[in-house]
C-alpha cells in the first residue's frame, strides 16, 4: 500500500484533471481505518469533492469511526448479495453474520446523517431470491444491482494461486432481467450495467494504476503518479 502522502498526491492530480467524486472500495477499505479516514477527510477538506463514498462489507465500520469521520462521508455502500447466510458463504461473503451487520450499518448511517446504499451482484446463487421485503425494511436511499462480471486474470493478489474462478457464478442477461423485474417496484432499486459503470468511473488499484475491465480482461496502466493522469488513461484504453 502506498504511503498516505503519495495517495493524496494522486488524488490532487485527479482533482486537477476534473474528478468530482471519489469511491473507496477494495478488498475491504475499512481494514485500514485511520488511513481510510484520513483520505475521506482530505477529499472533503482539501480537495472539496462533491461526494465521497465508501463501499464496504460493513464488518469493520463502527460507531467510533463514524463519530470521527462521518462528516467527510456522503454515502456508505454495503455489499449485500443475499439475505441467506448460507448463500453469502457460498458466494464468498464472509463466514456468516453479514445480514445482521446490515441493520447496524443502516442505523449508524441514519444516526450520523450519511446516506445508506446497498449493492448486489446478481449471480447464479442469488438470481432467484426475492429480496424486496428485507431491502424495504432497511430503507436504503438506493439499491444497485449489477450482473456478475466474469473477468479473466482477476486476482486477489499477485500470485497465480489467488486467481478467482467466477465462471461458476455466471448468469444470462435474461436471468438478470428476471431478478430486476422482481424488484423494480421498489423506488430505491437501480439496475446498472457493467458498461455504464465503466463509462462513468475510473477504477484505480492500490498503486494508482488505472484498470480497464470492459473487454473481460484487466488492462493496467502505469501508475498515474509516474506518468500523469492523461497518459495513464490512454494506456488503459479509456475513451
Amino acid at each position: 500500500m502506498l504511503p498516505l502522502e503519495e495517495v493524496q498526491r494522486g488524488l490532487r492530480m485527479l482533482r486537477a484533471a476534473g474528478m468530482r467524486k471519489a469511491n473507496f472500495a477494495g478488498g475491504e477499505p475499512s481494514l485500514y481505518k485511520p488511513y481510510l479516514g484520513a483520505l475521506t477527510r482530505y477529499c472533503k477538506e482539501e480537495l472539496g469533492l462533491d461526494s465521497v463514498t465508501i463501499i464496504t462489507n460493513g464488518s469493520l465500520i463502527d460507531v467510533e469511526w463514524m463519530q470521527e469521520y462521518a462528516a467527510y462521508v456522503d454515502v456508505v455502500v454495503v455489499s449485500c448479495d443475499s439475505f441467506d447466510e448460507e448463500t453469502n458463504v457460498a458466494i464468498g461473503r464472509g463466514s456468516g453474520g453479514n445480514v445482521a451487520q446490515l441493520a447496524e450499518i443502516a442505523r449508524l448511517c441514519d444516526e450520523f446523517g450519511v446516506k445508506f446504499q446497498l449493492n448486489t451482484v446478481v449471480c447464479a446463487l442469488n438470481w432467484c431470491e426475492d429480496m424486496a421485503a428485507k431491502v424495504a425494511a432497511l430503507a436504503p436511499f438506493r439499491w444497485k444491482a449489477f450482473l456478475v462480471l466474469v473477468v479473466k486474470d482477476e486476482k486477489d493478489g499477485e500470485s497465480p494461486a489467488t486467481l478467482r474462478d467466477v465462471g461458476k457464478f455466471h448468469i444470462s442477461n435474461m436471468q438478470f432481467n428476471i431478478f430486476c423485474d422482481r424488484h423494480k417496484h421498489l423506488d430505491c432499486f437501480v439496475p446498472e450495467s457493467n458498461e455504464a459503470m465503466a463509462r462513468t468511473h475510473l477504477l484505480l488499484d492500490e498503486s494508482m494504476r488505472i484498470l480497464d475491465k470492459r473487454k473481460g480482461r484487466i488492462t493496467r496502466s502505469e501508475s498515474l503518479l509516474d506518468v500523469g493522469v492523461e497518459k495513464a488513461m490512454r494506456q488503459a484504453v479509456w475513451d
